[in-house]
């Protein structure tokens, strides 16, 4: 499921929404949101776009796929993207860390 962008979010990912979906499909993405920079005032030109994912039940993912995704990210949207896996965050010590990313995060793509 797409959710609608407000276009000053639109025009910073520098992709379209369907994009976005066929790209969660393809690499079996069950969820993206945006977290950071890219939400706020702070955003500038040369910053980067933190994304986190979710991928499928029972989808193997390592460090080459991840590596695939990200560059596959920074040719679409054209800037540095930074790739968090929502497990790895939602498992992480790291509890300010864990709060301040999944209290913030804005979900724009979840598979029903």
């Amino acid at each position: 499921m797409l959710l609608k962008l407000n276009p000053q979010l639109q025009k910073r990912l520098g992709i379209s929404t369907q994009e976005i979906a066929q790209f969660c499909q393809c690499w079996n993405i069950t969820e993206m949101a945006l977290f950071g920079s890219v939400l706020s005032d702070r955003f500038h030109a040369d910053s980067d776009i933190d994304i986190l994912i979710r991928f499928a039940p029972n989808v193997r993912q390592g460090l080459l796929t991840l590596a695939k995704i990200k560059h596959e990210l920074e040719s679409s949207m054209g800037r540095e993207v930074d790739i968090a896996v929502k497990e790895s965050i939602e498992n992480s010590e790291n509890w300010i860390r864990h709060q301040e990313i999944l209290k913030t995060a804005q979900v724009i793509y979840e598979q029903r």
